[in-house]
């Protein structure tokens, strides 16, 4: 019997009992929905960790003091200076460009409006090393560093918080830990890294937050670009090289720094995120077994309703393997059709989750491809032993039932 031919026969049986069918592969249109959802949303996680990643740059290593040991006890002070900024920039072969960063939680005034926010004093090229971009005004300059100017730019968070808008921000003037600044500029969104928001900071020339604001010459840490033709690991060994030096720490002797590179942070939680993508789509596709289940039992049943047509069409010459392929064609068939489906409603789904929900979601070529097939094996697996069942059927027998 030709393919076409059983193909036809299956898809006229299926559509001889169009209400049995739908409710057939329901289970296999919410399994491949699910596993297209959750995959989806696994997928957009990973995306948005990939541009935090590039947003944040993953050529940047950010150096914090460490810990000193006092009678037992591990305590955290301040150990690095300006002078070690300098010393960076001026003696390393492996870094680009320094960023020497103080920070404290002040009292910000606006009007009648108080907020505590994360005060940042740095050097003028914070926003280029970090990626940053002035959506209102300007970035504060070396002369206004050099002089002490009390001037300020803020996240892009702290309009929406003080109920204006950023250019409404500009020229205008703030209390920082009771001391009057000028609000010079206003950042564009930068989304949280997921250790802080920086749309909620704001950001002082090093100086003024020296020894206008904090009144102490330490600060609490270095960022530093690694050179486009260098490696990572190399600029770390330089770091680590030229502030030994510069803090006389003897051979054998523990650092009194830290050096963490944020690209390793990130990646480690893009793995977490990749396992917990393969996890949601694992539980996903338990709906797609027990819609199998469910596609199984149907063609149980449609093997004993059709135990004479089996046997008349056996007594007409067909073969064990045409009465097989009849009844796992019509299993797979079955699959396939909830399988689209579930693509379409998966999807959707998804769009709506990102439009409405405000979730990244990525639905990917590989998850499309992969749940398709796996529900059309499903069809395989499931259909294979009704279809043998009635394969099996010995014709005289099936001509006698009822």
């Amino acid at each position: 019997m030709l393919f076409s031919e059983t193909l036809l026969i299956a898809l006229r049986s299926i559509r001889a009992n169009p209400f049995r069918a739908s409710l057939t592969i329901l289970g296999i249109v919410i399994g491949v929905a699910a596993v297209i959802t959750m995959v989806a949303l696994g997928n957009g996680a990973q995306r948005a960790i990939d541009e935090q990643m590039e947003a944040l740059g993953g050529d940047i290593l950010s150096i914090s003091s460490g810990n000193r040991w006092s009678h037992g006890v591990a305590r955290n002070e301040l150990s690095l200076t300006t002078d070690d900024a300098k010393a960076l920039d001026r003696d390393t072969q492996h870094i680009a460009e320094v960023v020497p960063e103080i920070s404290g939680r002040y009292q910000f005034k606006f009007g009648n409006r108080n907020l505590n926010l994360d005060t940042i004093g740095t050097s003028p090229n914070f926003a280029d090393v970090h990626r940053f971009t002035i959506a209102q005004g300007r970035m504060f300059t070396e002369g206004d560093n050099a002089s002490r100017r009390r001037v300020v730019v803020v996240g892009s968070e702290i309009p929406n918080s003080l109920e204006t808008t950023a250019a409404n921000l500009i020229g205008r003037s703030a209390a920082i830990r009771g001391i009057d600044f000028e609000i010079i500029g206003v950042m564009e969104e930068k989304g949280s890294p997921g250790w802080g928001n920086p749309d909620n900071d704001i950001w002082i020339p090093l100086n003024t937050a020296q020894f206008r604001v904090a009144g102490d010459d330490k600060i609490n840490s270095i960022s530093a670009r690694v050179a486009e033709n260098s490696t990572v690991e190399l600029a770390m060994v330089d770091i680590e090289r030229v502030l030994r030096r510069e803090h006389r720490i003897l051979p054998g002797k523990d650092n009194d720094f830290s050096i963490y590179d944020r690209k390793t942070y990130l990646s480690a939680r893009q793995g977490a995120t990749e396992v917990f993508t393969y996890l949601l789509g694992g539980i996903a596709a338990v709906s797609l077994v027990v819609g199998g289940i469910g596609i199984m039992n149907i063609m149980l049943v449609t093997v004993t309703e059709r135990t004479r047509e089996i046997g008349i069409r056996k007594a007409l010459g067909a073969t064990r393997f045409n009465i097989l392929a009849q009844f796992l064609i019509e299993s797979m068939v079955l699959c396939v059709i909830g399988g689209a489906l579930g693509l379409a409603l998966g999807a959707g789904t998804s769009m709506l989750l990102a439009k409405f929900a405000g979730w990244q979601t990525v639905v990917s070529s590989s998850s499309v491809v992969t749940a398709f097939s796996f529900s059309a094996l499903i069809g395989v697996f499931f259909g294979i032993w009704p279809a043998q069942r009635a394969a099996r059927l010995n014709p005289i027998d099936a001509l006698r039932h009822d």
